[in-house]
């Protein structure tokens, strides 16, 4: 291949620059800066604002290269998260090109793209592809992949700060590591949003021994943050009190003319939004559109053209519409409920005025009180320029054993050459040889405990190359490919055939005919499942239920905890200079003062009263309701170690509770040792059932890793089919290699990405340097009445919970 590098890149980049010029643009610093070195051979991170340019400045580049030294075949790989963002993606990059009249091809290979296209592809390959990690890991799984990429220049990674800290980003590590080996002067870009460390996203996406090059722009994007307050805060508050109750002062704010996302952090929760909001407003339902990740692809499409026509004014979504999607005509966003986490909260925000150097404006709607103090903080941090960091996953085994079978079903792998390889890539540079063997070892003869199984010896090594040769193998593991593991979803249909979109099996297990739920929109009324379909009819019978979904609860981040103890210490100490938010929250504060007291920054509040369910610790560390599961579970257990009984624990964002029988001594039992590191990880296996966690996390890897099989498309496995399978797996391994490296990976995650266990050892030293501020109640101060309510959420239903809340509310109005 001849090089573009010896010309000027003034010279190179000409053709480019002409067509910036038909559009009355200047090419923006930062492009050019990584169009310069992009052409010096460089590979590096961009990170700039949403709607600032940046993919422009990753292809123009790549296509000013291929326009100065023109080569048949496959030359520019874009990588994108979401197949939704492909579309928008094809039609910028087809811009230029059309208008100019270059010959180059850009065509889209995903899940949505039909196999006889697919199939095309393979044979010839357009100069620019648009693809997900889970399809360019399909293509490494068929033969003729060194003549396939062999004309390959460059690969860019679009949302990288989306796929890094998941096994999708691991998975694309994995894939480039192989075409580096492929083509080892291949060059890599990351594009990304909103990153809090940046030099180790940006080493991830380019890999060991390469200097990664940096490029941001100096564009400011300013942030308005404006709160839709209540008219009143109680000072009993819990979570959800407020929410769906405020519809009316949503609608009230917003004016339907103007564009507007509206969203949401679950979709069980958009169903519920939108349901409302059609119900307020009527007159306009069609402008009004419901858009997340279980609602077919053909309607989610026509919502986005909808958007951009401007037919469709206001979208209910989830984080469906968090990415790239390119929606100028967007002019306001709305936040229902805390977003957690300032990097998603500016991610959601950059969605409106959708160009550079544009003011977002953003609207926030609390769904309880105590969020308004999130949003304080959230208003102060973005401010200090905080972002939260994304840590990438570190050797995960099964996304490994996927990689090499995947490998294995194409041209094979050659072990030697192909650990070096595998050490290229950030995850597996400590891969050790003990390791890799034992991975062989897995996946050619089942390793120790599945040997006796056909089904588990994937691979063959002929003439020192690891292959696949069983074509019924081949054709499971194709259908395999990927790392994203949920409950079972099944398609919902009407009876007529036609698609809605999906919900989780062990929503519709609950189902029986003639029930009517409310989902993508619409009422419908359960008819029948068969094959893992839900077949259903339209009905004007009202319903409220609505389906769930798991992985549902978000926590705070650690860059938000820091700011939300410092809102909470300005309320005591300054409380003459308060924001809106503070304002409001000023007469619950004020109680909580009055019955117990607010910590400053460096001071840990621990709550003890008694009510007739027995002795309550409430314990307000204000670290995320992931951290606070482990140090509840930890804390309760060191206190059994010294008195035994039996507890409840319940835990929030703010803090947690451990419920004791009536007369347990907490306050005598408790000292220093409770922040203790000294065997932290035993205790925390003793008090967690440490077991029947690494099982469920177990059942995710199982899949992955190819040990079982979901089904094919027209005779899906349900969930418990699915379930059963990997605890049958799971029991064997514990029993008879309990040094597997698949049971040591699920306890790693139990702990890392569960309760995170390196987020709880920095609590742990932060408290210890604290001041303990102990404080006896008469009954759950505001701050803790959120988590006695969270305790008797898990066991009442949603009537019988807010009867009995109204109950305690009076019970203990007058303490």
């Amino acid at each position: 291949m001849t090089s573009a590098h010896a010309d000027s890149p003034i010279l190179v980049l000409d053709p480019v620059l002409q067509w910036f010029s038909r559009q009355g643009w200047q090419p923006l610093s930062f492009q050019r800066a990584t169009w310069e070195a992009y052409l010096a051979g460089k590979s590096g991170l961009i990170q700039v604002p949403t709607g600032s340019g940046k993919t422009y400045a990753a292809v123009m580049g790549a296509i000013a290269e291929m326009l100065a030294t023109p080569t048949p075949g496959l030359q520019l790989l874009y990588v994108t998260p979401l197949r939704a963002l492909s579309r928008d993606i094809e039609q910028s990059i087809r811009r230029p090109i059309e208008e100019m009249g270059w010959l180059l091809r850009v065509e889209s290979r995903t899940g949505d793209t039909s196999s006889s296209r697919k199939r095309q592809q393979l044979k010839t390959m357009p100069e620019i592809l648009i693809t997900t990690p889970e399809s360019l890991s399909l293509m490494l799984s068929y033969t003729d992949s060194r003549k396939r990429f062999a004309t390959l220049r460059s690969v860019i990674l679009d949302e990288w700060h989306e796929l890094l800290s998941s096994k999708r980003g691991t998975q694309v590590e994995l894939a480039l590591s192989r075409l580096r080996e492929l083509q080892p002067t291949l060059k890599t870009w990351a594009i990304s949003a909103t990153l809090g460390n940046l030099q180790e996203a940006a080493q991830v996406a380019v890999g060991v021994g390469v200097e990664p090059v940096i490029i941001q722009s100096d564009l400011q994007r300013e942030t308005k943050i404006e709160s839709i307050l209540p008219a009143s805060v109680d000072s009993f508050p819990w979570a959800g009190h407020l929410g769906l109750r405020m519809f009316q002062d949503l609608v009230d704010a917003l004016d339907l003319e103007k564009s507007t996302l509206i969203f949401t952090n679950t979709r069980a929760q958009a169903e519920k939004w939108y349901q409302a909001i059609a119900f307020a407003l009527p007159e306009a339902v069609d402008r009004i559109a419901l858009h997340h990740g279980s609602i077919d692809v053909s309607e989610r499409e026509a919502i986005e053209a909808g958007v951009k026509a401007g037919t469709i004014k206001w979208v209910v979504c989830t984080s469906s519409l968090d990415l790239g999607v390119d929606f100028q005509p967007v002019e306001r966003v709305v936040q229902i409920g805390s977003a957690k986490n300032l990097a998603r909260l500016l991610q959601r925000a950059g969605r409106s005025a959708h160009i550079p150097a544009g003011t977002s404006e953003i609207f926030f709607l609390p769904t309880n009180a105590l969020e308004l103090l999130e949003i304080s903080a959230f208003r102060r941090g973005l401010a200090a320029g905080d972002i939260e960091v994304r840590r990438p996953r570190y050797k995960p085994y099964d996304v490994l054993i996927q990689h090499l079978i995947t490998l294995a079903c194409g041209d094979g792998f050659e072990p030697q050459n192909t650990l070096a390889t595998l050490r290229r890539a950030i995850a597996y540079q400590d891969l050790t040889e003990t390791e890799y063997h034992w991975i062989l070892e897995f996946i050619e003869k089942g390793g120790k405990c599945l040997g006796a199984y056909p089904r588990y010896q994937k691979v063959v090594l002929e003439n020192g190359v690891y292959k696949v040769k069983d074509a019924q193998l081949i054709r499971l593991h194709r259908m395999g490919i990927g790392t994203i593991t949920s409950n079972q979803a099944v398609d919902v249909q009407y009876t007529n055939g036609r698609k809605i979109g999906t919900v989780e099996e062990s929503f519709v297990s609950k189902l029986k005919k003639g029930d009517v739920f409310f989902f993508a929109g619409r009422q419908l009324e359960f008819f029948m499942m068969k094959d893992m379909v839900v077949y259903v009819k339209g009905t004007t019978k009202r319903s409220t239920v609505t389906p769930t979904w798991g992985g549902g609860n978000l926590a705070i981040s650690d860059t938000l905890s820091q700011h939300l103890r410092r809102e909470i210490e300005r309320v005591k100490t300054d409380n003459q200079n308060l924001n809106r938010e503070l304002e409001c929250l000023l007469p619950l504060l004020s109680v909580q003062h009055r019955i117990s007291a607010l910590p400053e920054a460096d001071q840990l509040l621990i709550e003890h009263c008694k009510t007739r369910d027995g002795q309550h610790l409430y314990v307000y560390p204000f670290e995320g309701r992931f951290v606070h599961e482990g140090l509840g579970f930890l804390w309760g257990y060191r206190f059994a170690q010294k008195q035994q009984a039996t507890f409840t624990i319940s835990v929030n964002d703010y803090g947690f509770e451990i419920l004791a029988p009536k007369g347990y001594p907490f306050q005598e039992l408790f000292s220093t040792d409770f922040f203790s590191l000294d065997s932290l990880y035993t205790d925390l296996k003793a008090s967690l059932n440490i077991s029947e966690l690494t099982g469920r996390k177990f059942r995710g890897i199982a899949q992955v890793a190819g040990l079982v099989f979901k089904g094919f498309p027209t005779a899906k496995k349900t969930t418990s089919q699915l379930q059963i399978s990997a605890s049958l797996i799971y029991e064997v391994f514990t029993k008879y290699e309990p040094d597997n490296l698949l049971l040591k990976q699920a306890e790693s995650e139990v702990l890392q990405e569960q309760l995170e266990a390196h987020r709880l050892v920095e609590t742990l030293q932060r408290l210890r340097q604290f001041s303990v501020l102990w404080k006896e109640t008469k009954r759950p101060s505001p701050f803790a009445f959120p988590l006695y309510v969270e305790r008797l959420n898990s066991r009442l239903s949603n009537e019988s919970l807010l009867e009995r809340v109204e109950r305690l509310k009076q019970q203990w109005a007058g303490k």
